[in-house]
């Protein structure tokens, strides 16, 4: 994926109120610019940390800039914007990147599996019956060389395993993508110390047909696409 226009680089001065952030461009002016991530941005949000934000061609929009990268103490560019993760899985879907999605033609964004839970994607086949539930986090935290997920204890992600799950015990097939936007990673392990809970099931759900898959991506000053697979240890 290739932003639509350079990005700016500037310092980080604070994250604050979760969504927004306070950034020192180089001529040393301050602009306010929007967090898309909820989580806590373990590593990535240290004040003084140089970042690349975006601006918004939309005149009616509110704030127009956006976080997309920062850079961490150790000088690696991770993207922290969690609202192009699924882009960029849609891309790799597209380009054919990941080969074990090569029997499913068709992508469906945003199902419904029931009154109250939604999942990121459902590939079909038009010359089968299969079916492939996908839900897709997007990781920003590492303790090189492992990526781990998550950064804050999450409810919801707990959720979404057991809907995984559940799908899995239909007969579906069903799958959990972990998208790590950095490159100085070669593994992934969930990240117990943070949530024990969300860890030890995901171990649960991966012996119950629910596939866990994580990709890293190549980062520029100008693009982020998936790269390259990396080894899950659970």
């Amino acid at each position: 994926m290739i932003f639509k226009s350079p990005l700016i680089e500037g310092k980080l001065i604070k994250r604050y109120k979760r969504f927004l952030a306070d950034v020192e461009l180089n001529d040393g002016s301050i602009i306010l610019a929007h967090v898309p991530n909820s989580g806590s941005m373990k590593g990535v949000s240290d004040p003084g940390s140089l970042c690349r934000i975006s601006k918004s061609e939309n005149l009616l929009r509110k704030i127009p800039y956006t976080l997309e990268m920062v850079r961490t103490l150790e000088g690696e560019w991770v993207g922290v914007n969690t609202s192009l993760t699924n882009h960029l899985v849609q891309e790799a879907f597209e380009l054919k990147k990941i080969k074990e999605w090569k029997d499913y033609s068709e992508f469906k964004r945003e199902v419904k599996i029931s009154p109250e839970s939604r999942l990121d994607f459902l590939l079909t086949s038009l010359t089968s019956e299969k079916k492939l539930y996908v839900e897709v986090k997007n990781v920003s935290m590492a303790e090189p060389p492992a990526a781990v997920f998550p950064d804050a204890k999450t409810e919801r992600g707990q959720k979404h395993l057991r809907d995984l799950a559940k799908l899995a015990t239909e007969g579906f097939e069903s799958e959990i993508l972990f998208v790590v936007q950095r490159e100085d990673c070669k593994t992934f392990r969930p990240c117990d110390e943070i949530d024990p809970v969300y860890g030890q099931l995901l171990r649960d759900v991966a012996k119950k047909n629910v596939t866990p898959r994580c990709w890293a991506c190549k980062i520029t000053s100008s693009s982020i696409e998936l790269s390259h697979p990396l080894k899950i240890i659970l």
